[in-house]
C-alpha cells in the first residue's frame, strides 16, 4: 500500500510545485494572482480524468469536487478534505526545481557548488529522515509543500479509493482553496454549496501533528502624516514621518516578537514598512492563542499611537485594525466526534498522533468559524516559508493513509 501511495503522490506533488501560485497580500481581488488558476484548472482536468463528475471551478477559484458514497453508505454523514492553492509571497516561487533524495544517509545536502542547502546539524527533523526519500529545491525558491504537499495527498488519496472499491465510504467533498496565505479568511467561499459536516485541512507540518487550535489573528495598517518642508529650515517645523514609524516600531517590545517566542505565547509582527518624510505606513500582525490577548495587544497599539504623537506634535498616527481569524479550539470542542474520528484513523494507520497548536491559522480557522469544524493534519512539509523548506516521502504517505482511514471510520 505504502508504494502504491507512493506512486500516486511524490509524481503529482513533483507537478504541482512547478506551478508559480504565489498570492499577493495587496490583491483585492478573490484569486489575487492568476497563477492560481492554471493549477486550479488543471486540478479540475485531472478530477476530470478521474472520472470525478459533480466538480465546480466558482469563479473565485475554488475547487469544489463530490465522490457518492459507497454502495450502502448513502446515510454515512458527508466530510470534507481541503487544502490552498497558493504559497507565500516573501521568497521566490517561480522556477521551482524539486530534487528527489533516496534513501537520505544523513550527511548535510549540497548544491552542485558545494554550498549547504539542508544541514542535519541545524535541523532537528531531518536528523530523524536517514533511510528516507526526501524531496527539496536547489536553495533559490521555496519547495511549495506549503500547500501542495497537501494538495497532493489528497489527490492521491481519492485516486486509490476510487481504484479500490472495497474500501467503504461515505460522500466525501474535495476543497481547494485560493489565497489562503493572505490571512482574508475565505472571503468568498460558497459556504452554501458545502454539504460536510466536518472536513479537514491537510496543511501540516511533521509526522503525526494533529491541530485543533491556533492563533487569534488580527492585522493592523498604521499609518503616520508628518509636516514636510525644505530640510534648511526644518528647524521646529519639520515632523518626519518616517521616523515616526520608526519610533512606533521602537516600542513593540522585543519580548514579544516571533522569533523571541514560541509554544503559546503570542507576539507583535511587523510585516511591511515603507514612506517618506510626508507618509509612511506600518502592516501589523497581532498573534495570540487567548483572545483577550489579541485585544490587550490591538489597545497596545492605541496607546503607542498616542505616545508617537506626543512625540511629533503636529505628527498624526491612524490605525486600522481587522480580525483576520480565530482560534478554532473552542467551536472544534464542542464537536468531540470529529477529532475522536481523526485521532482513530490515525492509530488505524499506524501514526503516533501529536496534538499541537497552531503557531499560525489555516483556512479551516475560518471554515470552523463559519460552523464547519475543521481540524489540521501534517503534511510531511517542513521548514514552510523559507528556502531550505523539504518534504519527507514517507510522512506524505502516511498523511495519505491517515485520509484514507479517516474516510472509512466515518462510514462506520
Amino acid at each position: 500500500m505504502n508504494e502504491e501511495l507512493k506512486e500516486l503522490v511524490v509524481p503529482r506533488f513533483l507537478r504541482y510545485v512547478t506551478f508559480s501560485t504565489a498570492s499577493d497580500q495587496h490583491g483585492t481581488e478573490t484569486p489575487s494572482t492568476a497563477g492560481q488558476w492554471d493549477l486550479a484548472r488543471a486540478l479540475v482536468h485531472e478530477l476530470q480524468e478521474m472520472g470525478i463528475e459533480d466538480l465546480t471551478l466558482t469563479d473565485h477559484c475554488y475547487v469544489i469536487a463530490r465522490i457518492p458514497a459507497s454502495c450502502g453508505k448513502e446515510d454515512r454523514p458527508v466530510i470534507g478534505f481541503m487544502a490552498h492553492l497558493d504559497t507565500v509571497s516573501e521568497l521566490p516561487g517561480n522556477n521551482v526545481k524539486p530534487t528527489v533524495v533516496e534513501r537520505y544517509d544523513g550527511a548535510r545536502i549540497q548544491d552542485s557548488f558545494g554550498n549547504t542547502l539542508l544541514d542535519p546539524a541545524q535541523d532537528h527533523d531531518l536528523r530523524a529522515q536517514i533511510g528516507a526519500s526526501l524531496i527539496h529545491t536547489d536553495g533559490t525558491t521555496l519547495l511549495g509543500a506549503d500547500d501542495k504537499a497537501g494538495i497532493a495527498e489528497i489527490m492521491g488519496a481519492l485516486d486509490f479509493l476510487l481504484h479500490h472499491p472495497e474500501l467503504k465510504h461515505g460522500a466525501l467533498e474535495i476543497i481547494f482553496s485560493p489565497d489562503e496565505e493572505t490571512g482574508k479568511g475565505l472571503p468568498c467561499f460558497p459556504l452554501e454549496a458545502i454539504k460536510a459536516c466536518a472536513c479537514y485541512t491537510l496543511d501540516g507540518g511533521g509526522l503525526g501533528e494533529l491541530e485543533i487550535e491556533c492563533f487569534n489573528a488580527y492585522q493592523a495598517q498604521v499609518k503616520f502624516k508628518g509636516n514636510v518642508i525644505h530640510l534648511g529650515t526644518a528647524r521646529g517645523v519639520l515632523v518626519n514621518a518616517s521616523s515616526m514609524a520608526f519610533s512606533f516600531a521602537g516600542l513593540l517590545p522585543r519580548a514579544e516578537s516571533p522569533e523571541a517566542t514560541d509554544g503559546y505565547y503570542g507576539y507583535y509582527c511587523i510585516t511591511e514598512m515603507g514612506g517618506n518624510l510626508d507618509k509612511a505606513f506600518l502592516e501589523v500582525y497581532i498573534r495570540d492563542f487567548e483572545r483577550e490577548g489579541a485585544e490587550r495587544r490591538v489597545a497596545a497599539l492605541s496607546s503607542f499611537a498616542r505616545a508617537v504623537e506626543a512625540q511629533f506634535p503636529g505628527g498624526t498616527v491612524s490605525l486600522d485594525v481587522k480580525a483576520q481569524y480565530y482560534n478554532m479550539k473552542e467551536k472544534i470542542s464542542e464537536s468531540p466526534l470529529v477529532v475522536e474520528h481523526l485521532k482513530r484513523a490515525f492509530e488505524q494507520a499506524g501514526v503516533t498522533y501529536q496534538m499541537k497548536a497552531i503557531r499560525g491559522g489555516t483556512d479551516g480557522s475560518r471554515l470552523t468559524e463559519l460552523g464547519i469544524p475543521t481540524p489540521n493534519i501534517f503534511t510531511g512539509g517542513h521548514n514552510f516559508h523559507s528556502l531550505n523548506e523539504w518534504a519527507s516521502v514517507p510522512e506524505m504517505v502516511a498523511a495519505c493513509r491517515v485520509i484514507i482511514e479517516l474516510a472509512q471510520e466515518w462510514s462506520k
